[in-house]
């Protein structure tokens, strides 16, 4: 096999696959099925991608997008091997996002895939990363947020927002209240939309309209903000409040405070005691 996929996340409807082909110009063009809606970005090598929507050269930063039912075929001619965050979503999910998207009347992609775009650039940078550091947690929203945008830049409905409703500030706030309350366990972004009866990605748009930032976003900022209490106010062991800070593993707590908080855990409480 020239194909080897790796599942990085799922949940109920979506899941996302580090796909990796080592496939060259001596190799066969290979055909499958789509099975689900694809959204795959293209994050090293270069490939020729062949389906009903048409046929296009993906390299980097370029977007592939594919049907349920749609046989596909990719090629090496000009080059070996390629690298893709593979982001499948069920038609019912998929459904649920299209019928948020402003413009966005069509269920379905009408071309082969759409070229790298500027709008796209950070949230794949942020998917890439997250990929690297095994941030699995983080696919949840990224995904959703990748999808609408590649709706929205291939319907051509790029437009500005509405401004959020009272109704919608008031099931940020709750939503808000209830990360507070239980950030120190598992809550995914459609336990959190559930609580707030709206769709998975209608309650992530609106939460990053009136917070500023995404549910995941805000659930790290807030675990990162009581560890950083806990270390200027106890002596007790860092990985423990890692733990009850809601972090699976120590490592993990220790980059991501490192990144938001500028040094270490250690460090920083060691300047408590000189400060």
């Amino acid at each position: 096999m020239t194909t080897s996929e790796q599942n990085l996340a799922s949940g109920p409807g979506w899941h996302v696959s580090d796909v990796v082909c080592t496939a060259g110009a001596g190799d066969r063009p290979f055909e499958e099925e789509h099975r689900t809606y694809c959204v795959a970005a293209v994050t090293s090598g270069t490939f020729r991608y062949r389906t009903r929507q048409g046929m296009a050269m993906l390299a980097p930063g370029a977007i592939l997008l594919g049907n349920p039912g749609a046989c596909y075929e990719c090629g090496h001619e000009h080059g070996a091997g390629d690298r893709c965050l593979s982001f499948h979503f069920a038609p019912a999910y998929m459904e649920g996002i299209v019928a948020e998207v402003p413009g966005a009347r069509r269920l379905g992609f009408a071309a082969p895939r759409l070229p790298p775009l500027p709008v796209l650039a950070p949230l794949l940078a942020e998917a890439e990363a997250a990929r690297e550091t095994a941030d699995s947690d983080a696919f949840e929203d990224l995904g959703l947020r990748i999808a609408g945008a590649v709706v929205a830049a291939a319907t051509g409905s790029l437009r500005a927002r509405r401004p959020p409703s009272r109704r919608d500030q008031k099931r940020v706030a709750e939503a808000v209240r209830l990360i507070e309350l239980e950030a120190d366990r598992p809550l995914s972004l459609t336990e959190l939309a559930d609580g707030t009866a709206t769709s998975p990605y209608h309650f992530l748009r609106t939460f990053r309209q009136v917070a500023g930032m995404t549910p995941y976003q805000f659930l790290l900022k807030t675990r990162l903000h009581r560890a950083a209490v806990r270390l200027r106010m106890s002596n007790d062991a860092i990985s423990a409040i890692a733990f009850e800070a809601g972090f699976n593993d120590l490592s993990t707590f220790n980059r991501r405070f490192r990144r938001v908080m500028g040094e270490a855990p250690g460090a920083y409480r060691a300047r408590r005691r000189v400060s």
